[in-house]
Order: structure tokens, then sequence, then C-alpha cells
């Protein structure tokens, strides 16, 4: 049985320490495109939090109670792709109906979560790692957490960093990627915490 404390410990390994982005550099096409406005970020990040999430105890469930059972452990890969398209497909759905502002700002990529190699990594991190799946979906909520903390703080600075006046060689995308490697560095500074 885990217990509180290690789970206190996931939560936080996973959402600053091994930051999924800044840490591992999965999910990088989201975290680079979508993250010129706060409010953009912060609806990608909640549709991010709750595919992670969501397909972490769907896929942790899948693989403790069909595929290790029947031996089919080779068929993850699949399934988990499988779960996290029908989950992205109804967030889809949900904001197209429901949020359509935010569904016309976050365009092509929504649809791009399906193939956000963070969502697929975080399944089978938990595998890996052979986490149950109360511990795998923590891992994922905090993973997803750390995307959207990432996110948020990439975007705020975008914001500010937007109206200066910079040289015409850095302007654009090669502020950006500086900008995140040096949020990468200091997001290093979390890994004396554990």
């Amino acid at each position: 049985m885990i217990q509180i404390k290690d789970l206190l410990i996931i939560l936080i390994s996973s959402s600053l320490v091994s930051n999924v982005v800044l840490s591992q550099f999965l999910g990088l096409c989201p975290f680079l495109g979508v993250s010129k406005k706060i409010e953009t970020s912060a609806g990608m990040g909640g549709a991010v939090i709750f595919v992670i999430t969501l397909s972490s105890a769907v896929a942790g469930l899948i693989y403790e109670h069909l595929l290790v059972p029947f031996g089919m452990e080779y068929m993850q890969t699949i399934v988990f792709i499988l779960v996290i398209a029908a989950l992205v497909q109804f967030v889809e759905m949900f904001l197209k109906k429901f949020v359509r502002g935010l569904y016309k700002a976050l365009g092509v990529y929504l649809p791009l979560i399906t193939t956000n190699c963070a969502v697929l990594g975080v399944a089978l991190t938990n595998v890996q790692k052979q986490y149950g799946v109360l511990a795998g979906t923590v891992n994922g909520f905090a993973t997803a957490v750390g995307f959207t903390i990432a996110i948020i703080i990439l975007a705020g600075i975008r914001e500010k960093i937007e109206y200066n006046d910079l040289l015409p060689s850095v302007k654009g995308m090669p502020i950006v990627l500086l900008t995140a490697g040096l949020m990468a560095i200091a997001f290093c500074g979390f890994s004396g915490l554990l």
C-alpha cells in the first residue's frame, strides 16, 4: 500500500524536479506554440491536466487489469495511444460545444495533445516505474501541473518581452528558445530538493 508521503514525493518531483517540459524536454510543440498569451496557456494547461490525469488512470487500469493478466504487455503503447486519442476527442468536443473562444484560441494545438509525447510518456513512465493506479494517477496529475506551470510562466514572460525593443536577430522564436533554456536552467535548482 502506498503511503501519503510517497504520493507527496511523486507530486513534488513530477511537477517541479522532473518537469516534463524543462527537464525531460517532452511536449515542446504546445509549450512553444501556445505560450503567446496567459489565457490560452492556462486553457491548454487545463486540457492537458484533464487528459494526462484521466489517461494515467485509465491506462493504469487497463494495463493492470487487462494487459498484464492476459500477458499482452507488449500492446501497451498502442492501447495507451487509443486511450489518449479518445480523451482528447472528448475534450475537443466539450470545448467546441461549451467554451468556443478557448477552442478557437487553441486551434491546431488541441488535437496535437493526442500526439504530445508528454502524455504518452507519462503513461509509459507509470508502467516503467511500476506505479499502481493511484500512484500513476498522482504522477500524471503532477506532471500535467508541471507542464501548466511551465507554459504559464513562459506565456507571462513572452507577454512582457513582446513589446521590448530587441535586435531583429533574436525577435520571435530565438528569444522564446533562449527564455525556455533559461527557465530549464532555473528549474535545475529544484533537483536539490529530493
